[in-house]
C-alpha cells in the first residue's frame, strides 16, 4: 500500500469522525484533494485509491496533468476544480478545462468563464470567494460585496453559482476557527434566503478540517495530509 493511499485513508476516517461528532452523514462531504506541485503520478496513485476531484492552484501546470491523465472512458474521468487566484487573461483554458472554480471573486471574472465555457460541457459549477477574515492578502469578496455579486453571478449563462468558498486567516485557536466558518455559514444561508439556489460551502483544510465540518463544509481541501510536504521549488 502506497503512503498515499495510505493518507487518503487516513484524511477520509477523519473526515468520517468529524462528521459522526458533528451529526452528519459522511457522504455529505467530499474529499478534494489538492495535487497542486505534485506531478500526474501522485494523482494516479490517488485515483488508483479511489480519489477522483482534484484541486489545481497553478494553470499551466494543472493543464499539463489534465491533458496526461484524460481518459476516454466515462467511469475513469476525473473531476477538475481550479481553486487558484483568476487572472483575466486566463478565464478561458479554466472555462474549456474545469468542472468546477472555487475562487471567483469579481463579476468580470465570472461573466468571462460564463462567455468562454463551451456549451456542449454544460455549466461550469463556481463558488463565490470570500475575504472572511479581511486579509489583505487574501483574494475575496468582502461579505458586504458578497450579496449584489451572487446576484449578478447568478443569472449569468453556462455556469451555475453552487455556494462559497473562503479560506480563513490560518490559526490554532478551535474556537476562533469554528468563528470564521460559522461566519462563512451564515453569508451562505442568507443567500439562500434571499433565493439563491446554493448547495456547496468549500472551506477546511488539513490543519482546521474538524471545525470546518462541524460549520457545515461540504467540500474540503485537503493536500499536505494526501501528498506530503510540497516542493515549491
Amino acid at each position: 500500500m502506497s503512503s498515499i493511499t495510505k493518507n487518503l485513508q487516513h484524511v477520509q476516517h477523519q473526515i468520517a469522525a468529524s462528521a459522526e461528532r458533528a451529526r452528519r452523514a459522511p457522504s455529505s462531504i467530499q474529499l478534494l484533494a489538492v495535487s497542486k506541485t505534485f506531478g500526474e503520478d501522485a494523482v494516479r496513485e490517488a485515483v488508483q485509491a479511489g480519489q477522483f476531484a482534484f484541486g489545481e492552484n497553478y494553470l499551466q501546470e494543472a493543464l499539463e496533468k489534465i491533458a496526461a491523465l484524460k481518459s476516454p472512458a466515462p467511469a475513469a474521468r476525473l473531476e477538475w476544480h481550479f481553486i487558484g487566484p483568476i487572472q483575466s487573461n486566463k478565464t478561458r483554458p479554466i472555462a474549456e478545462q474545469f468542472d468546477w472554480v472555487h475562487s471567483v471573486d469579481r463579476e468580470k471574472i465570472a461573466r468571462r468563464l460564463s462567455e468562454q465555457r463551451p456549451a456542449e460541457l454544460g455549466p461550469l459549477n463556481v463558488c463565490l470567494q470570500v475575504n472572511i477574515s479581511g486579509e489583505a492578502s487574501k483574494s475575496g469578496l468582502t461579505p458586504q460585496e458578497l450579496p449584489e455579486v451572487a446576484a449578478q453571478v447568478a443569472q449569468l449563462p453556462h455556469i451555475r453559482l453552487r455556494g462559497l468558498m473562503a479560506i480563513p486567516e490560518p490559526t490554532e485557536d478551535v474556537a476562533r476557527q469554528h468563528q470564521a466558518f460559522a461566519a462563512v455559514r451564515a453569508l451562505y444561508e442568507s443567500l439562500r434566503a434571499g433565493g439563491l439556489a446554493l448547495d456547496t460551502l468549500s472551506m477546511g483544510m488539513s490543519a482546521d478540517l474538524e471545525a470546518a465540518v462541524a460549520e457545515g463544509a461540504t467540500i474540503v481541501r485537503i493536500g499536505s495530509a494526501i501528498f506530503g510536504a510540497r516542493n515549491y521549488t
